[in-house]
């Protein structure tokens, strides 16, 4: 039997393990979850070894690590696959079809928090690497896993984790399948992904919440003052105002440019696909370059004052809110949030103070477009997939790429099987269940390729 017809017989136990995979609400942002996270780490733990991998999990001063390793031989290349079994938190629920973690089967989508980020992915890739071990005996490249459970909470204990495990980890190149295909009709090997700085600003007035009958118009209002330091984050033109900002931004190459011509980009689809009337952003760049090679600036919520049913005319003592910024190579997260910090305490008014947490972040990456470990990827894409893939860069981030890079010294290989409509953060997460049985070929068909790469 062949590794594909092992994928076809086994497809109903396939999509039955995924299920299993996805009911764990392992939402790492919430402490009340620690159980379920727990679980699901034992959970891929025994499914690893029921698969023929040696498997343990390592504890951290957070969420368990899971690892797993498969070897072969000393001569044959060393592949580390990297995922998270950690989600994002599925709310507002109500909006909501199915409970996010009863996974379920609709209109060719299986719908889940997790679904395609991470689980499913990282899953098609264990599955097609079962494939080749159930019908060939053993793998043609040695194996290792390592999957995660803080990804969506900044990959706290990672790194140490990493730096501490130098030899545990080694490998020749690492394989990722957390970023998506260009669209339902083109296969992608992603080459960037764009890096990510953090902070949470917070402006306090009076020392109290106020009757702003009484005090309206001579004491700062917080939400007002931080409202209008917000609007100041850009200039007229979307460019981003802080001073300093674009100082180490490394403009987007000939090459790159090139590479996206290629690319049969559709704005009117794009905006059809997210509802929105107009596009908007820095003059001068297509909307694909603005999202995938150019920094951001985004407010990602604000809070401040009441919010409840009815009125109170107040004014509030103090206001919030978080943003990210998205870099490019060469900026560093923490010169970025130095500077955002800066600005912001120069342009508030004297009759507030502020605050800013700095949260740092992670540096862009580019992997090397030469060589033969993206041929490799290319093949085993077109293998399973029946399509050559396109290249692309991402406007997401994936912090641990640059720590395997630097710490281990190991490119990785971004082979993505979702789709940008997936709703992955979003209600009603998705995966195509061809694009995961596509997956699984691929990734039963990636470590022959692989192979061909030897050391």
């Amino acid at each position: 039997m062949t590794p594909f017809a092992y994928l076809k017989k086994t497809e109903s136990k396939r999509r039955k393990d995924l299920f299993t995979l996805l009911s764990f609400p392992t939402v790492s942002a919430k402490s009340e979850h620690k159980k379920d996270i727990a679980a699901c780490a034992e959970w891929l733990k025994k499914h690893l070894a029921e698969t023929g991998f040696k498997s343990k999990i390592y504890a951290t001063k957070g969420n368990p690590i899971v690892f797993a390793e498969y070897f072969v031989g000393k001569n044959l290349p060393t592949v580390l696959y990297y995922g998270h079994y950690d989600v994002q938190p599925p709310e507002p629920l109500n909006l909501w079809k199915t409970p996010p973690f009863k996974p379920q089967v609709r209109a060719g989508y299986i719908h889940a928090r997790g679904a395609c980020d991470d689980k499913g992915q990282f899953f098609a890739q264990l599955k097609g690497l079962e494939a080749v071990i159930k019908t060939t005996g053993s793998l043609p490249v040695n194996v290792k896993f390592l999957i995660e459970g803080e990804e969506e909470s900044h990959s706290t204990n990672l790194p140490p984790f990493i730096r501490k495990n130098k030899k545990l980890l080694k490998a020749d190149i690492v394989v990722i399948s957390d970023t998506a295909q260009f669209d339902k009709q083109h296969p992608a090997v992603t080459f960037g992904l764009r890096g990510i700085a953090s902070v949470e600003v917070f402006v306090y007035g009076p020392a109290m919440d106020l009757h702003s009958g009484g005090f309206g118009g001579a004491v700062g209002n917080p939400v007002n003052i931080l409202c209008g330091m917000v609007g100041q984050l850009h200039d007229k033109s979307g460019k981003i105002a802080i001073p300093g900002f674009y100082k180490d931004c490394k403009p987007i190459s000939p090459w790159v440019k090139k590479q996206f011509k290629k690319l049969p980009y559709n704005e009117a689809k794009y905006k059809k696909a997210i509802g929105i009337p107009a596009l908007h952003g820095e003059k001068n760049y297509t909307t694909y370059e603005k999202v995938t090679g150019r920094p951001t600036c985004d407010v990602n919520g604000i809070t401040g004052g009441y919010q409840g049913e009815g009125a109170k005319t107040i004014i509030p003592s103090m206001a919030s809110c978080k943003i990210t910024m998205r870099l490019v190579p060469d900026m560093k997260p923490d010169d970025i949030c130095d500077k955002i910090e800066k600005y912001l305490k120069q342009i508030a008014p004297k009759s507030v103070r502020v605050k800013v947490n700095k949260h740092g972040g992670a540096k862009a990456v580019e992997v090397p477009v030469d060589g033969p470990w993206l041929e490799a990827a290319g093949r085993a894409i077109k293998i399973g997939f029946g399509k050559e893939p396109v290249f692309i860069k991402e406007g997401g981030s994936i912090p641990i790429v640059i720590e395997f890079k630097e710490t281990l010294g190991i490119d990785s290989l971004l082979v993505g099987f979702g789709q940008n409509d997936d709703n992955i953060h979003s209600p009603n997460e998705r995966f195509r269940v061809v694009d995961f049985e596509r997956g699984c070929k691929t990734a039963a068909a990636l470590p022959f390729e692989l192979a061909k790469v030897r050391k």
